[in-house]
């Protein structure tokens, strides 16, 4: 994990300023975006949040889903569990330990039915504003342990911070101000989405914030 922890971005780790700075900059018509073009949630789809912050991505999710989000920030989760315990799931945790727990699979002594539930469990994953926090080592990690989650047919969703070429200048500037230490090109982030991946597809969100913002999304088929 790698990132800046000073100045106002330190103030970043309370959820309540947290939350306020997402909806002062627009976050939640792109996470309707999001839910609306990429995740396309269906009845009783098993949902995965990895880095799932205050858990907010809920708000706009259908009823009827299930859901599990994780995040390495206890203020964070215990956020989550105050305002959407009742329909969400939500534990404290690392990229890394997901890695490890998903690699780790069933116990020696699971039986069929332990196996086939831990196999490849969920339909869909998101993985918001994460990947540009981690080091191309973690990164890759989180890709293969989604891949490993995710039924098949199943998908992962990732949206990040880009640079683009011919940026904006505004655009660049805040991009360069984010917390997370390694924002990349969308071709960057889909190079580490494929091995694990096969069917990798990026592209570009120009100004889906209220301000001057460049997002790379992927979706990575399962």
């Amino acid at each position: 994990m790698s990132q800046i922890e000073t100045g106002f971005r330190r103030m970043l780790a309370s959820p309540l300023i947290y939350d306020f700075f997402q909806d002062l900059v627009g976050a939640p018509a792109l996470r309707i975006r999001l839910v609306r073009e990429c995740l396309r949630p269906f009845p009783r789809a098993r949902i995965l949040d990895i880095g799932c912050g205050t858990g907010d991505l809920l708000r706009y999710l259908p009823p009827g889903i299930d859901y599990s989000g994780f995040d390495m920030d206890p203020g964070y989760i215990a956020s989550a569990r105050r305002r959407f315990g009742g329909p969400g799931r939500f534990t404290c945790g690392t990229v890394d330990a997901f890695a490890a727990s998903a690699e780790a699979g069933p116990g020696p002594g699971a039986d069929e039915t332990e196996r086939a539930g831990n196999d490849a469990k969920y339909d869909i994953a998101v993985a918001f504003g994460v990947l540009h926090h981690l080091e191309d080592g973690e990164a890759r990690r989180l890709f293969q342990s989604a891949r490993r989650a995710l039924r098949p047919g199943g998908r992962l969703v990732a949206i990040d911070p880009a640079r683009v070429p011919d940026q904006a200048y505004l655009a660049r500037y805040l991009v360069s101000r984010d917390r997370g230490r390694n924002v990349r090109s969308p071709e960057e982030y889909a190079a580490l989405a494929r091995g694990p991946f096969q069917a990798v597809e990026a592209s570009v969100w120009h100004n889906a914030l209220r301000v001057p913002f460049d997002h790379a999304v992927l979706v990575c088929l399962a």
